[in-house]
């Protein structure tokens, strides 16, 4: 088993071009949907969105696992915690 496999995501969010704060709210939409536990990859633009989602996420009580530069967008791995605040 690779290392890789251990964070494929259960679900994915295409963003690009969304606006703040409208793609911080459907990335924590989309999370509520999932099971306890559940990994969102969330694809996000360079600038705004970047800058302010994952730090929204993790004051929402979110785990923000990785963010990777993907040239042109950044991925974005969110973990819906195992109690709900």
């Amino acid at each position: 088993m690779s290392l890789s496999s251990l964070s494929t995501p259960d679900a994915q969010l295409d963003l690009r071009g969304t606006p703040c704060p409208i793609n911080f709210v459907r990335t924590k939409l989309r999370l509520e949907k999932m099971p306890v536990g559940g990994l969102l990859e969330v694809w996000l633009d360079p600038g705004e969105p970047i800058e302010q989602v994952p730090d929204s996420l993790k004051m929402a009580g979110y785990q923000v696992e990785q963010i990777v530069d993907c040239s042109g967008y950044f991925s974005l791995l969110v973990r819906r915690p195992k109690t709900d605040q």
